[in-house]
C-alpha cells in the first residue's frame, strides 16, 4: 500500500504555487505566444523575477544553520552550506544581471562586445562562438540535477556508505514526491511552443529547490546533534 505523505503547509503552498506558474505559463503559451513571450515569461517581468526569491531564501536558510548548528558539524558539512549559500547568491545575481537593470547601469565595453546580451553577467557570455549559458548553466546542470535527482535517492536508499557520506556532508536528498514534481516540471516545459520556455523552467525548478532544501529526506542532519569526527 502506498504510505500517506503528511506536507506542511509551506510545502504545499510552494507545490500550488509552482504548480499554478507552470500550468498558467503553458495555457497562455498555447493560446497565444507573443503574449506569453512578450507579457508572461518578458524579461524582467514577475516570472522571471520569481526566480531570484527562493534562491535569496535559500541562502539566508543556508547561513542560518551554518551559524546555528555549524559548531556541532564537520568542517565538509559547513563548506556545504556555504557552497548552497553563495551558489544561490551567485545564480541570482546572475538573473538580475547582478542589478544592472534595477540601477540602470551601462555595461563595460568588454561585456557589449563579449555578452550575447550586451548585459553584466557571465551566463551569456560568448567564449569562441558559444554560450557560456548553453555550455555550462545548460548541459552540465542539467546532467548534474538529473543525477542528483534520480541517482542520489537511489544510492541513498541502496548503499549505507553512500548514505553516511552524504549525511555527513549535509547534502539534502529529495524526497519522492519532490523528485516526481521536477520531472513534472521538465515534461510540462516541453509543452510550451518557444525557447522562452526556460524562464518557466528557472523560477520552477528554482522553487522545488528551495523546498527539496527545506524539507529534504534526510531532515535530520539540520539538527544540532555531533557529528561523527567531530
Amino acid at each position: 500500500m502506498l504510505k500517506t505523505i503528511k506536507l506542511t503547509i509551506v510545502e504545499i503552498v510552494l507545490l500550488i504555487f509552482t504548480g499554478i506558474l507552470v500550468t498558467v505559463g503553458v495555457v497562455i503559451a498555447n493560446i497565444d505566444v507573443a503574449w506569453y513571450e512578450n507579457v508572461y515569461a518578458v524579461e524582467d517581468g514577475f516570472v522571471e523575477n520569481w526566480t531570484v526569491v527562493p534562491l535569496l531564501v535559500a541562502a539566508v536558510y543556508a547561513f542560518y544553520l551554518f551559524v546555528k548548528i555549524g559548531r556541532y558539524k564537520t568542517w565538509h558539512f559547513k563548506a556545504i552550506l556555504l557552497f548552497i549559500a553563495f551558489f544561490s547568491i551567485f545564480v541570482a545575481g546572475e538573473e538580475i544581471s547582478w542589478g544592472q537593470r534595477l540601477f540602470n547601469i551601462e555595461s563595460s565595453e568588454f561585456f557589449k562586445e563579449n555578452n550575447a546580451q550586451g548585459e553584466t553577467n557571465l551566463h551569456n557570455m560568448v567564449v569562441g562562438g558559444k554560450k557560456v549559458n548553453k555550455i555550462v548553466f545548460s548541459q552540465l546542470i542539467t546532467v548534474a540535477i538529473g543525477a542528483y535527482l534520480l541517482v542520489f535517492p537511489i544510492l541513498y536508499d541502496k548503499k549505507t556508505g553512500f548514505r553516511r557520506w552524504v549525511d555527513r556532508f549535509g547534502i539534502p536528498i529529495a524526497q519522492r514526491y519532490q523528485i516526481v514534481a521536477c520531472l513534472l516540471l521538465f515534461l510540462s516545459i516541453l509543452l510550451i511552443p518557444t525557447g522562452k520556455n526556460a524562464e518557466v523552467l528557472e523560477a520552477g525548478i528554482t522553487t522545488l529547490f528551495l523546498l527539496i532544501f527545506l524539507f529534504p529526506r534526510n531532515w535530520y542532519v539540520y539538527r544540532c546533534i555531533v557529528s561523527e569526527g567531530e
